[in-house]
């Protein structure tokens, strides 16, 4: 069945589609209790976004807008032919790779702010991912040469401030969620480990000064494991959102075993449960990564969306492998 486009109401369920839930509420003002959350994580209040100059406060930020339901991703975005037929799938926000040297499709042909406010009125929720530099130890070989050096704070902060501009480019506005891409690392590797959690604490310290919200995806047995650790452990500068990759076949957002069940909770976890998993659609195929969610998703700027409607552009063949 055609998925009919979805209406944002703020502050309470705007709609229930084939098992979905889109809503937009207000960030708590505190941790739950005194496990949920990471330091500065779900409870904290979103700071102002900058202005043009930089300095925070010059626009408000909105409340987040959060989406229960399926999601997949994709190495590069796919046309907007294809995402009008895939809304006949269960699935209801899609993966977009928008910036980062360590992207594995860094040619985004279709990924502009008109293509976004296109598949915004379709209906489609975006997860913004961000591939930068990687772990010093990180396992795949083409992932190697963006390996963090000798500075990784510097590093993060620089780069949270790039992920900040290539959001802003597309039409994602303030309090939109930015997930950083690390990819699986050697485990056990406390040097490693060290260095990458703080070009991550330093890229969510930015990306949050700039009025967006830091999310976090990577291996549930490396990155996620040590974020745990590390929230385990009181340290400040952690995710607000955590997506961990476990390829169980199955969905289980709520029952991953490295995280404590209330942390990262409520509305702040995502599991891509199967990977490079051939889908067809409307007659589209798609090689794509499976997710459940209960999370944030992208705000898309009222200008953006005001400039362009649907676009319906038939176009031959489909987008590449999510990742080479």
């Amino acid at each position: 069945m055609r998925r009919a486009p979805v209406r944002l109401v703020v502050g309470a369920v705007a709609a229930a589609l084939a098992g979905s839930v889109l809503f937009s509420a207000p960030v708590p003002t505190g941790p739950p209790g005194p496990l949920p959350a990471p330091a500065a994580g779900p409870g904290a209040a979103v700071a102002p976004a900058a202005g043009p100059g930089g300095a925070p406060g010059s626009r408000a930020a909105a409340d987040p807008v959060y989406f229960a339901g399926r999601a997949f991703d994709t190495c590069e975005a796919p046309s907007l032919a294809v995402m009008d037929a895939w809304r006949s799938s269960p699935y209801g926000a899609v993966g977009i790779y928008f910036g980062g040297r360590g992207r594995g499709c860094p040619v985004q042909r279709e990924l502009t702010p008109a293509w976004v406010a296109s598949v915004h009125t379709m209906g489609w929720r975006l997860l913004p991912l961000f591939v930068g530099s990687q772990a010093p130890c990180v396992n795949a070989a083409a992932k190697r040469p963006f390996a963090l050096g000798g500075n990784p704070s510097g590093q993060g902060t620089r780069e949270g401030a790039e992920a900040v501009q290539a959001a802003r480019a597309l039409g994602l506005d303030a309090s939109s969620p930015l997930y950083l891409d690390i990819e699986a690392y050697a485990q056990d590797d406390a040097a490693c480990a060290a260095t990458t959690l703080s070009f991550v604490r330093a890229w969510n310290r930015e990306v949050r000064r700039l009025g967006y919200l830091p999310g976090f995806y990577s291996s549930a047995d490396t990155g996620v494991r040590d974020m745990e650790a590390a929230r385990r452990a009181g340290t400040p500068d952690l995710p607000s959102v955590m997506w961990f990759a476990r390829w169980l076949g199955r969905p289980a957002l709520a029952s991953e075993p490295v995280l404590h069940p209330q942390a990262w909770t409520p509305h702040a976890r995502i599991h891509q449960y199967a990977g490079n998993v051939a889908e067809t659609y409307g007659g589209r195929r798609m090689l794509i990564d499976r997710n459940t969610m209960d999370a944030p998703v992208a705000r898309v700027a009222p200008s953006a969306v005001g400039v362009t409607g649907v676009a319906d552009r038939a176009e031959d063949g489909a987008p590449p492998v999510r990742r080479p």
